[in-house]
């Protein structure tokens, strides 16, 4: 029999809790928990007891959280958003230093297709100047950061073969011509819906992708850690999924 995939868990609340109820289903081991309340316990001796380590934690706290597990020697997946301005830093430690990354905005299987027909999409109406894009993104009230991770994917993504635009504006703010219009909702306990728009005078084409709970993103982060063990570099769940 082999031996289980050893796994620590870099933040324990909500998203926590869904990884460490999809990885035990899976035969999975936790080998530990860092929450507010034991992050001095996160040593090196104390990371290296896992195989790999998933990190959903705050904005603010993700950097730190990311560079001790690189430090370690331990790959590590993050899927904690609102931390781009010191991501790249994160990113060139880990491709000098030898380790594996892997950070990706949104870990849902459905939502990383979704961001490949959005891709598509966004290359044919490069073509069709009468149709201008927009997001819509909703999410629960205790969501820290907005626009989410996952519509900052979506709008730079659709940047990346835009002539027409060049950046983006978090609305109700008036856009300029350039800009795509980012609508941030907080509401409820809905775990996320994305909605991309592209409105002519004549019409609308919109897509949709709606999650129904964070299971998810957490089975998405566990297939995620699996396929980053034994690698090194930085990645993103294009190349867990292929696509």
């Amino acid at each position: 029999m082999s031996t289980p995939l050893r796994i620590g868990l870099f933040g324990y609340g909500k998203m926590g809790r869904a990884i460490e109820q999809v990885a035990l289903e899976q035969g999975m081991e936790i080998v530990w928990r860092i929450g507010r309340n034991n992050r001095t316990d996160a040593t090196p001796d104390f990371l290296q007891q896992a195989d790999v380590i998933i990190e959903f934690s705050r904005p603010e706290a993700a950097f730190d959280n990311v560079m001790d597990c690189l430090r370690a020697g331990v790959p590590v997946v993050s899927g904690t958003t609102g931390w781009s301005d010191t991501f790249a830093a994160a990113q060139a430690f880990c491709l000098n230093g030898h380790a594996a990354l892997l950070w990706a905005s949104n870990f849902s299987v459905g939502v990383n297709l979704f961001f490949a027909v959005n891709r598509h999409l966004a290359a044919l109406m490069n073509h069709r100047p009468e149709y201008s894009p927009s997001v819509t993104e909703t999410h629960h009230i205790h969501k820290l950061d907005a626009p989410s991770g996952t519509a900052l994917t979506l709008v730079n993504d659709a940047l990346q073969v835009l002539d027409s635009k060049s950046g983006w504006v978090l609305g109700p703010a008036t856009a300029g011509a350039q800009d795509i219009v980012i609508t941030a909702i907080r509401e409820g306990e809905v775990p996320g819906t994305h909605t991309v728009t592209w409105t002519s005078a004549v019409d609308e084409i919109s897509i949709t992708h709606c999650a129904d709970s964070r299971l998810g993103f957490a089975t998405g982060a566990v297939v995620a850690a699996r396929w980053l063990v034994g690698r090194k570099g930085v990645f993103g769940m294009q190349d867990v999924l292929g696509i």
